[in-house]
């Protein structure tokens, strides 16, 4: 122990003597002189960015909504301040009949007040208040002022949950999301409206804290219009408790909310290039806007993650601390995935010009959230050596931090003055859906993204998503990765030119299904977007059945991944075998029957053509 504590010591005095800066020339990411990342460490900051995320965070940032509106303004406003050119609020019409692509654009959705309370004679107990805590009314919901009894029906989700229950005109109680429930509950057996327990994404702290309220969402589509109220795993138990021992519980459901036709708002800036040749190029900063407040982690985090880099790198370009980059540097603060869709087909120019994206969603958690920093890579049907690129930076920075943590003495620490000092220990990730990166890289638009976010979450789309439990120092290290990725990238004469070098056949064995196809020019977009399943929604009116590859999974991917990569796949060069072992190689092994049958259906709702 003695002789440990010496060599420890003799360690630290020797990193003192040969100075931070010698540490720092060993193994540079490519393309990035030390005087840059000395600029960018310098002034990036983790509270700043905090600060403007503690902003975000106040609204309850539905689509089309004022809240997100008021989000909107305050990120533009924001942009001005730092100096950025063409900031700008886009605007796209929303009403539920207009499609951009494959997306149908949701109307707005605004709510005056909601509250539910247990009557009793003479007594009232407020349960849930959209004052207070605006995720307790689920998405969509419509208005309604009504008192009546309240039935546990279990799941909610299949006919036998209602057997022997009276549940027309009542309330029910049930364990499903609101949306999976309506048109059984309120279209088939008259219920008047909803409460639910729904539970969060299922990880290793699933149901440990039962005061967690998950965020709910109704069908923006369906017919059955109601209302639905979401409460804690606690609240439910007790209500379930006091029925099971034939209580009655009376609740009094008071909303005044609705949809209308609106707009999707879509804050964007740019940092100019400088080169006149490749000006006209982009690469884009991306993240998602909207989301029930608080919503911190997901995504204020992101938001003011980029909103922090496009501060730093407008500084130090304007006070040639950085030189301005030859390609020009987009920002954008869409409504997710929705907002994105709608973007890039209302207004092509973006998609044209974008040839990278690096987009952030989740990026703050602390350690109080358990969260594990990932650096996805992006999908096999559309290689790039931007992954590369982001993962050397972030392999970069785990090096740094955990000598930091490690020895207490690093060249770069990368930590905020209100933040955590451990290491970031970022995880170089395969691919994964579940956010706008997806549209990018979907095989309409054949943009690469490098996709930086937190998993698992333990707050995620909850109330206990704070401010609180968003750290600055991982804020500032997610800019780093960003704001270093992106210069990076515009120093390298192989972004732009990959489309011309991407290898498009595939081999594979036997010769089962020789068949080609090829995407049809519209529409544009992943097959399901938010609110609105493109895929599912024409294969019902078509009247087919649904093939199997949507019920197919394994460990590494579920049917939506393999369906949306193998749309991807297809380019009118490769056999549906060759596809299939495609999906094979990168998700696992599925039989080329299934793609088959898939990209017949494809075929007869018009996606993609022989």
């Amino acid at each position: 122990m003695t002789t440990s504590i010496f060599r420890s010591a003799a360690l630290a005095l020797t990193l003192l003597l040969t100075g931070a800066a010698g540490m720092a020339q060993t193994a540079l990411p490519a393309h990035l002189p030390e005087k840059d990342i000395a600029a960018l460490v310098n002034e990036l900051s983790g509270e700043a960015a905090k600060q403007n995320l503690e902003g975000i965070a106040r609204f309850h940032r539905q689509r089309a909504s004022q809240g997100f509106h008021s989000a909107a303004e305050l990120v533009r406003q924001r942009a001005q301040e730092y100096g950025l050119s063409a900031v700008e609020i886009l605007h796209f019409p929303a009403d539920g009949k207009i499609f951009y692509g494959t997306q149908r654009s949701r109307p707005g959705w605004d709510v005056e007040m909601a509250e539910l309370t247990e009557v009793g004679v003479g007594s009232a107990t407020r349960i849930a208040s959209y004052a207070a805590e605006p995720i307790v009314l689920a998405e969509d919901s419509e208005s309604a002022d009504l008192t009546a009894a309240l039935v546990d029906v279990g799941g909610g989700t299949a006919d036998s949950d209602y057997a022997g229950k009276d549940v027309r005109g009542k309330i029910v109680l049930v364990a499903a999301a609101p949306g999976e429930v309506q048109d059984l509950a309120v279209g088939k057996f008259g219920a008047a409206g909803i409460v639910s327990y729904a539970q969060n994404q299922r990880t290793a702290w699933s149901g440990d804290d039962d005061n967690l309220i998950r965020w709910g969402h109704l069908e923006s589509f369906s017919s059955n219009k109601t209302f639905a109220f979401m409460v804690s795993l606690k609240t439910a138990r007790l209500m379930q408790a006091r029925l099971a021992n034939n209580e009655t519980i009376r609740l009094h459901a008071q909303v005044k909310a609705a949809q209308h036709a609106g707009f999707y708002e879509v804050v964007t800036a740019t940092i100019p290039g400088a080169d006149p040749l490749l000006k006209n190029e982009e690469i884009a900063f991306s993240c998602h806007l909207d989301h029930q407040r608080p919503g911190a982690n997901d995504n204020a985090s992101g938001c003011a993650t980029i909103l922090e880099v496009a501060r730093t790198l407008q500084k130090l370009i304007a006070e040639g601390a950085v030189p301005r980059p030859a390609r020009t540097i987009r920002f954008i603060w869409p409504p997710e995935v929705e907002g994105t869709v709608s973007l890039l087909n209302a207004r092509p120019e973006f998609a044209a010009c974008i040839k990278a994206v690096i987009h952030m969603d989740m990026v703050g958690g602390a350690l109080v959230t358990k969260a594990v920093f990932h650096v996805t890579r992006g999908p096999a049907s559309l290689p790039s050596f931007i992954h590369d690129t982001a993962w050397e930076i972030a392999a970069w920075v785990n090096k740094q931090t955990y000598q930091y943590a490690a020895r207490g003495v690093a060249a770069y620490p990368l930590t905020a003055p209100e933040g955590g000092k451990e290491a970031l220990r970022a995880e170089d990730s395969p691919f994964e859906m579940g956010s706008d990166h997806e549209v990018y890289q979907d095989s309409s638009f054949h943009i690469p993204a490098i996709y930086l976010n937190d998993w698992p979450d333990r707050y995620i789309h909850t109330n206990f998503d704070t401010a609180a439990n968003i750290d600055p120092t991982k804020l500032k290290r997610a800019a780093f990765i960003g704001a270093a990725s992106a210069l990076a990238l515009d120093r390298d004469k192989r972004l732009g030119q990959e489309a011309l070098q991407r290898s498009s056949i595939t081999s594979a064995g036997k010769t089962q299904y020789p068949e080609m196809f090829r995407r049809a020019a519209d529409p544009k977009g992943p097959l399901a977007v938010f609110g609105y399943d493109y895929f599912d929604d024409h294969v019902r009116r078509a009247g087919l059945a649904e093939p199997k590859i949507t019920a197919f999974q394994n460990e590494r991917a579920d049917g939506g991944l393999y369906m949306y990569e193998a749309l991807n796949f297809v380019d009118g060069k490769r056999t549906v075998d060759q596809i299939a072992a495609a999906l094979s190689d990168e998700l696992g092994p599925i039989p080329a029957d299934l793609v088959m049958e898939y990209l017949q259906t494809l075929e007869k709702i018009g996606i993609v053509q022989r």
